[in-house]
């Protein structure tokens, strides 16, 4: 079972690519973050073509995160539980029910950028990512399959980062974001691709400005965390580079894992 995740930085803007993807990848589930539209707006009819059941949590101009799935969806839940006064729409979680017997919580997640860093976004960052660790705590308590997929604006290590240096002061690298992201794996979680690979300097991210993609100077900061039911069924995990190149390409690139279900 392929589950992967993308942000697409406007589903308005980027659907002739997604749905390209979605053919040639052919992802059970695909997790999507930065939709930039309202559910009203969403591309139903054009996903569902494709075979896909759509749980959304879209927003006007801004955010916006969505989960696609060959199976069907229930216990569908918009934002974090935990945190019902938050306005943006960053989280969405559901059920998928692959059979009678067998499903897997899946979660598709927008972590806030959080610069500038000595504004209140920094704050609201830090302070979503608490929200998010206390209930990713919950959900292993129900020692089910969870994979917790999106853009979580968090640079694990310096390794994953072309420029160190240049990003030491940004909130992607800072090690308030880092000690929170450290403390999700350390409840449990697996990160599925850093799980398989040494590699250092791999990127899911390059900004459009100063010919980043075609220089390589990018960053990691889409990830897909695996509760110790699904880690135990991971065989592969990919960053797929192509989309990044594509016209209108978006500035981050998918990231999927396989499990064996």
């Amino acid at each position: 079972m392929k589950i992967a995740s993308w942000n697409i930085n406007s589903i308005k803007a980027r659907l002739p690519n997604v749905l390209k993807w979605l053919q040639y990848a052919q992802p059970e589930v695909l997790l999507l973050q930065e939709l930039k539209g309202t559910n009203e707006n969403f591309p139903i009819t054009e996903i569902e073509n494709l075979g896909y059941n759509c749980a959304i949590n879209g927003q006007k101009a801004y955010n916006g995160v969505a989960i696609l799935s060959k199976y069907p969806m229930d216990e569908i839940s918009i934002g974090l539980p935990n945190n019902e006064d938050d306005e943006q729409a960053r989280y969405i979680e559901a059920r998928v029910n692959i059979n009678n017997n067998t499903g897997m919580r899946i979660a598709s997640i927008y972590v806030p950028n959080g610069n500038p860093v000595d504004t209140e976004k920094f704050s609201y960052k830090n302070d979503w990512l608490d929200y998010l660790i206390e209930h990713s705590k919950t959900l292993l308590t129900n020692e089910e399959i969870v994979v917790l997929g999106g853009d979580y604006n968090v640079i694990p290590s310096d390794e994953d980062c072309y420029d160190p240096v240049a990003w030491q002061n940004d909130a992607l690298a800072r090690p308030e974001s880092r000690s929170r992201f450290r403390t999700l794996i350390n409840l449990g979680y697996t990160e599925a691709w850093r799980s398989l690979h040494n590699q250092t300097h791999v990127y899911s991210f390059w900004d459009y400005q100063a010919g980043a993609w075609q220089k390589d100077n990018g960053v990691r900061i889409d990830h897909l965390l695996l509760s110790p039911q699904a880690a135990d069924k991971l065989t592969a995990c990919e960053i797929d580079k192509g989309p990044r190149g594509q016209v209108k390409a978006s500035d981050h690139t998918p990231v999927w894992c396989e499990l064996i279900i």
